[in-house]
């Protein structure tokens, strides 16, 4: 037996209560279509009669209950207000873009953390990403919000349908210059990466495909600067025979929505979009190189099912490939911060002042080194491990786990559990609380290097006996919480 064997061998776990509820492959599936394990979810999957059950819920949103989520809509009156009323407040010196942004980035994370629709709050984060329009920016800031609620509402629909709502959403528009597109001087750069980023991919377009998708794309137009009123302007669109790739259009409407519609259907339908979005799919919820048969048979589910997004995601969680993936997902900043406010079982209030919780916790996000959609280009942010493996990042995580775990900041509307309420009775020995917290925080029992790294840091044995009155409890609790926190079993999904 050599050494590391042997000291695992001393730190044999000890069970305490009925266990973890769900089991290791019910624990696995939830924390691919989850923000992070809590207690309430497992009950949720139970009571829905497991993990396929809960699933089928999670793509009918509309059926599941979610005022806890909706109520944070209205925490910060801004993310209502209109595209022309966000604009003069930034002149006038009332409120800036940027201050806009960020409260749209609280209350994504917000909702991450409380929303009963996971599944459905995950697929919008996808597809935010790949539809990327970033925060910073001072025009498309006043369409960034209502481009989100719009991504929402098709996120679970089909791609043909979440392609159209996107490209021509005055937001993208904006981003990438089509708001300003003629057809006496079109601009190529939406035409380029609806082509590059959002459909086929590179080597199936050639550069006069790029201005053909150009062309086709004219007349989607935003009063820049002044009203920022959204419309169609026919007289801008650029009429005449159009072709990229396989499409073909007389296009000799100069209400060009019907073609676009068109050309928009046709790349949605393409088998290369098919197969770049299910591969897409599988990095993010299987693995960061997942195997060219996975990614063909949802591409065959994609192109039978008329994009249809559910359908895609019911083929994806029955494969092989995703059962045997455990484990093998980091999780990005934002992803860890909310992941680590469900497993403390943290409360967040409506924010009463900039020092609230619910505003601080997109810092913290920074802090660790991505805020949410913040990516500066247009290819979104990368999703898989190593953008996310760096030694910094660790240390930061590590930082903010024990600031989280030691409830020293932030303190301001937000209710964290107390030591003492962390303990299931008056006496346990530390072994049984190492269980019931690592049941409670992370939906596994304790193993021996859990176990063993908890009596390293806190300088307690496996015996120890513990009440509200030891020194763990009054004076040194946050070791042990940060330590289950920095653990791979958090840190991963």
């Amino acid at each position: 037996m050599s050494p590391a064997t042997t000291a695992l061998a001393s730190f044999t776990p000890t069970r305490y209560g009925a266990g973890a509820p769900l089991d290791a492959e019910q624990r696995h599936f939830v924390s691919r279509w989850s923000y992070g394990y809590t207690p309430a979810l497992a009950r949720d999957v139970l009571t829905a009669g497991g993990t396929a059950a809960w699933f089928r819920q999670q793509l009918q949103p509309a059926s599941i209950p979610d005022a806890a989520a909706e109520a944070t809509w209205g925490w910060w009156p801004s993310l209502a207000r209109s595209a022309a009323d966000l604009w003069k407040r930034q002149v006038d010196e009332v409120e800036g873009g940027w201050e806009v942004m960020a409260y749209y980035g609280s209350w994504l994370m917000l909702r991450r953390i409380t929303t009963k629709r996971q599944v459905l709050e995950l697929m919008t984060e996808f597809w935010e990403g790949h539809f990327h329009v970033p925060v910073n920016g001072d025009s498309h800031f006043v369409y960034r919000v209502p481009y989100g609620t719009t991504i929402r509402q098709h996120a679970l629909g089909t791609f043909a349908d979440l392609l159209k709502a996107t490209i021509t959403h005055p937001a993208m528009g904006l981003f990438l210059d089509n708001a300003v597109s003629t057809k006496s001087k079109p601009n190529e750069n939406l035409g380029r990466e609806l082509l590059e980023l959002h459909t086929v991919g590179r080597g199936e377009y050639t550069e006069a495909d790029v201005k053909e998708s150009a062309r086709i794309l004219t007349g989607y137009r935003v009063d820049v600067w002044r009203t920022w009123d959204a419309s169609y302007r026919p007289a801008d669109h650029s009429t005449g025979p159009v072709r990229v790739m396989g499409f073909s259009h007389a296009n000799s409407d100069p209400d060009g929505r019907a073609v676009t519609a068109a050309y928009l259907d046709y790349l949605a339908r393409h088998p290369a979009t098919a197969r770049r979005i299910c591969r897409k799919l599988a990095i993010r919820f299987v693995q960061d190189e997942p195997s060219t048969a996975l990614v063909e048979h949802l591409a065959q589910v994609y192109l039978a099912s008329g994009t249809s997004i559910p359908a895609v995601l019911r083929a994806l969680v029955v494969r092989p490939e995703f059962r045997a993936a455990r484990g093998t997902k980091m999780r990005d900043p934002g992803a860890d911060v909310v992941a680590t406010y469900r497993a403390l079982g943290a409360t967040f209030a409506k924010p009463t002042s900039t020092e609230a919780a619910a505003t601080q916790i997109l810092w913290i996000a920074s802090n660790l080194g991505q805020r949410p959609f913040e990516w500066g280009r247009p290819d979104g942010p990368p999703l898989v491990n190593s953008a996310w493996s760096s030694t910094s990042r660790a240390l930061a995580s590590f930082s903010f786990h024990w600031s989280a775990a030691g409830r020293w900041w932030p303190v301001k509307d937000i209710a964290y559990q107390s030591p003492a309420q962390w303990l299931p009775q008056a006496s346990l020995t530390f072994a049984q609380l190492v269980d019931h917290l690592c049941v409670r925080m992370l939906g596994v029992p304790s193993t021996a290097a859990l176990l063993q790294a908890c009596c390293e840091v806190t300088n307690y044995t496996p015996t120890t006996r513990i009440t509200a009155d030891h020194a763990l409890v009054k004076w040194e609790f946050h070791r042990l919480l940060s330590t289950l926190l920095d653990s791979p079993q958090h840190l991963t999904r």
